[in-house]
């Protein structure tokens, strides 16, 4: 039998950011949790007893239908014993469509005998945003296609409004500059698809390395370029070592076989009032210059 008890499942399940909640076989809502609660605004007191063919978050597909009676990823997963996963849409307590990503697992007993299902969701609405937005650069041709960045006619544009907006908030914000160390000895050496493959490699450490609400493009050749936010000097040095470490600590490999080491050289300085936005590059791209010539070591301005 599944405990139907909230406090059960508290402490293991009330501090995860998804939302789970557990259903009997005939969808009777037992468990609700505080990440679900966070999620569509419903309490646990408001759905704990009730089923969700009552409409609660009215599931719908990207079509439009409601799954609430048809096409339900729990029915579905309860009736197969299968887990099953779909992105779809739920209505919020405020009466809002909210994406989500949906995982059901079916929960059987110890004689195999299907007791019910949990289902886990999360806020989708920063993926689908982010897609969005690359398949807009795609259309306006601002993704540079070999490292999937931003190209450098985007990451001029972003430059430029960073600054129009100091200008008018008063809050300053960081650049680095980034290239990668031994690139033509790389190409030279392996051939061009492995330069390519370079750039790529550290194109995804630097995304990883960088806060969600940063922009890192590809400015040209080995050469990047990232604007960040909310910082002040201490915090984009620090900023700038963390990309230089996490490169050094990558590698890949040719054919399998040969092992190729990565780094990156970065210089990093932060807005001035009445900078322009190449006057700003070069400030930083001078930095990145001085850390190559000093072994590769972020330099920032004191």
């Amino acid at each position: 039998m599944v405990p139907a008890d909230p406090g059960f499942y508290k402490g293991l399940l009330d501090h995860i950011r998804d939302g789970v909640y557990f259903v009997n076989p005939d969808r009777k809502i037992l468990y609700w949790s505080e990440g679900a609660c966070r999620l569509t605004g419903f309490k646990a007191e408001e759905v704990v007893g009730k089923h969700c063919q009552e409409g609660i978050l009215c599931h719908v597909d990207s079509s439009g239908r409601n799954l609430c009676h048809a096409g339900c990823p729990l029915t579905v997963s309860i009736a197969n014993g299968k887990m099953h996963e779909a992105d779809l849409f739920l209505r919020n307590k405020q009466g809002r469509l909210v994406p989500v990503s949906v995982r059901v697992q079916p929960m059987l007993g110890v004689d195999g005998t299907i007791l019910g299902a949990i289902e886990i969701f999360n806020d989708n609405s920063a993926e689908i945003e982010t897609r969005r937005k690359m398949e807009a650069m795609h259309r306006l041709a601002f993704l540079d296609h070999l490292t999937e960045l931003p190209n450098r006619r985007f990451m001029e544009m972003s430059l430029q409004t960073a600054i129009s907006e100091y200008h008018v908030h008063k809050e300053p914000f960081g650049v680095l500059v980034l290239d990668l160390n031994a690139f033509k000895i790389i190409n030279d050496s392996f051939g061009h698809s492995a330069g390519d493959r370079a750039l790529q490699v550290v194109a995804g450490i630097l995304v990883g390395a960088l806060h969600p609400t940063d922009i890192v493009g590809r400015w040209g050749g080995d050469e990047f370029l990232a604007i960040v936010h909310n910082v002040d000097s201490e915090i984009l040095g620090k900023l700038a070592e963390r990309c230089a470490d996490m490169v050094a600590q990558s590698m890949f490999s040719i054919n399998d076989q040969k092992q190729i080491a990565l780094s990156i050289s970065v210089g990093a300085v932060l807005s001035r009032p009445r900078e322009t936005a190449m006057g700003l590059f070069r400030r930083a791209d001078k930095l990145m210059y001085r850390s190559k010539n000093g072994g590769g070591k972020s330099v920032r301005e004191k």
